[in-house]
């Protein structure tokens, strides 16, 4: 393993990396740089610090390579605080248009406080040695208990990969959540509008047009919020609404233009522009609610629920399952069967009840 020098633009600092080949992923930033030339006392001791500090982390970077293969853990790791290691697997994996997984780490954040019974402005500090399997079991619970719809379920999801990297990187010597079973709350089942819901919303009003029209947008194309935000006119064609990539998934998509977005689109604005003019996601949920009751429709509608209203109505049509998936963009059919079935599941409960007999003078 060598020690790599690169100086800054100004050539008034030298930056450290740690090189062990030529290959992708083989070279590592140590954020450890020296003073060119010191100017001072202060400057000549910093760099005799820096240069000890550079030693420690080649040495400690070789332990942890001589360590892979084996079941050994080095001394190092655990004196680390498992938040850093949490925050840079954040900042490296974190998507624009995407909060799940910085959302995880301040749930997470919290769900330790409660644990240690710290004040909001303690701070944090956890030993890997005590993320168990049952400390993981813990944080489950405790995103089941505060959190609803599958918000518990992706996060716990984004944690385990987390864990999956840190076990990789020698945190732990075996995977402490990999028996521990992603799941839902019970309230997962998202309300979706009927055909009859969608005419008495077009005929509506609602307090905001561009959210109405974005809205509308969702409710024919199935996209997601994150894709309808930023979706420009070059990508609105003849025929069809075309996405290099989804903002969650990265994944290209070609949506067919309905007749209703079509007719809501007929003032076309320069390649570049945005569009819909939108106020944040927060916002826009708060007016499409306020549409939706003062529409006289007595559900809990998200955004996400228009997606899920799409996939429903096209199932109850008779459209493959596949073919649902494919329109929405999705990787695969199982997740969009899955949440269906439970949909239909609930909606056959309600049905049965109503053929029990009934007496009532």
């Amino acid at each position: 393993m060598n020690i790599v020098e690169r100086l800054n633009e100004k050539k008034t600092k030298m930056f450290y990396h740690l090189e062990w080949g030529r290959g992708p992923g083989q070279r590592a930033s140590t954020g450890i740089f020296t003073y060119v030339k010191p100017k001072n006392d202060v400057q000549k001791n910093f760099n005799k610090e820096a240069l000890l500090l550079l030693e420690t982390k080649k040495a400690e970077a070789l332990l942890d390579s001589q360590a892979v293969g084996s079941s050994h853990i080095p001394q190092h790791k655990l004196k680390n605080n498992f938040l850093d290691f949490f925050e840079s697997f954040v900042n490296k994996n974190r998507r624009d248009n995407n909060r799940s997984l910085p959302c995880c780490f301040s749930a997470f954040k919290n769900f330790l406080r409660k644990e240690t019974k710290l004040k909001p402005h303690d701070p944090l500090f956890l030993n890997p040695n005590d993320v168990t399997e049952n400390f993981c079991e813990r944080f489950r619970q405790y995103l089941l208990d505060n959190l609803t719809g599958e918000t518990p379920g992706d996060y716990f999801m984004r944690f385990k990969r987390l864990i999956r990297a840190a076990t990789k990187e020698r945190y732990f010597r075996e995977n402490p959540a990999a028996d521990i079973k992603v799941k839902v709350h019970p309230s997962s089942i998202r309300d979706v509008l009927s055909v009859s819901e969608y005419k008495i919303l077009l005929d509506s009003y609602c307090p905001n047009h561009e959210v109405k029209k974005a809205a509308i947008c969702s409710m024919y194309t199935g996209l997601r919020w994150c894709d309808v935000e930023i979706l420009q006119w070059w990508q609105i064609k003849t025929e069809s609404i075309v996405l290099r990539r989804q903002s969650k998934t990265g994944v290209p998509l070609e949506v067919p233009l309905h007749p209703v977005v079509k007719a809501i689109l007929q003032e076309r604005k320069k390649p570049q522009d945005l569009v819909f003019s939108l106020p944040t996601a927060d916002g826009s949920n708060k007016i499409l609610k306020k549409w939706v009751k003062d529409a006289g429709i007595d559900k809990h509608i998200t955004w996400h629920c228009l997606r899920h209203s799409v996939s429903d109505l096209l199932q109850d049509a008779g459209t493959d399952v596949e073919t649902v998936a494919a329109f929405l963009g999705q990787k695969s059919a199982k997740y969009v069967l899955q949440t269906y079935r439970k949909r239909v599941k609930s909606r056959d409960i309600k049905e049965a009840s109503n053929k029990l007999p009934l007496f009532i003078d």
